[in-house]
């Protein structure tokens, strides 16, 4: 995963980009390409839909740089949160075109996939937006199955810090199937951007 990035960072790439620099966005699709498409292919379980949807995303940040918002939280934050967006909305497209030429399937099936969907997405961003020390906790217990002692050592903290950590995360991720992803999509090209 890409480390963390100091706000000033944000505010001068967000610059770079609407000054025209061709190398900032190099530098943004180096740092986050991977992010964007396993956002993507989490939601839609396609390369080439998530390879579209990456294509789509750093086209929209490069024709609308002053669409992030710092008050609102990092830019590594706003490329996943303009990912999952563009993913869930790729997704209902993509169902509601198959439902109509097939009608297998009822409306309730497609909501119900959609709001998988949706939920799997909102828990990614949660994870890609928390504070790096919640997020490593998080990666350490859920992907290398420690329990909070090993988490403790591997990260160099107390154990009832790793407990904190671990507990905060936890409760800010249970909020992924009670709030929906964002609010409303930036214009943008009639996407779902």
């Amino acid at each position: 995963m890409a480390k963390d990035t100091p706000p000033r960072w944000d505010r001068r790439m967000q610059q770079r980009l609407a000054r025209g620099e061709a190398a900032a966005l190099g530098e943004l699709y180096d740092r986050f390409a991977s992010l964007v498409h396993s956002l993507a292919h989490r939601v839609l379980d396609d390369d080439d839909a998530a390879d579209q949807i990456t294509r789509e995303v750093f086209g929209y940040i490069w024709e609308n740089p002053d669409a992030y918002d710092p008050r609102q939280g990092n830019m590594r934050a706003w490329v996943a949160r303009l990912t999952q967006r563009q993913a869930v909305h790729r997704l209902r497209q993509t169902e509601v075109t198959a439902y109509a030429e097939t009608g297998l399937g009822s409306a309730e099936e497609l909501e119900q996939k959609v709001r998988r969907a949706s939920i799997a997405a909102r828990a990614d961003y949660i994870v890609t937006s928390m504070p790096a020390p919640l997020r490593a906790a998080l990666e350490l217990a859920y992907f290398q199955r420690r329990d909070y002692r090993q988490t403790a050592a591997d990260l160099g903290v107390t154990e009832d810090e790793a407990r904190r950590r671990l507990r905060l995360g936890l409760q800010l991720l249970s909020t992924a199937h009670t709030r929906p992803l964002g609010g409303t999509s930036p214009p943008g090209h009639g996407r779902a951007l």
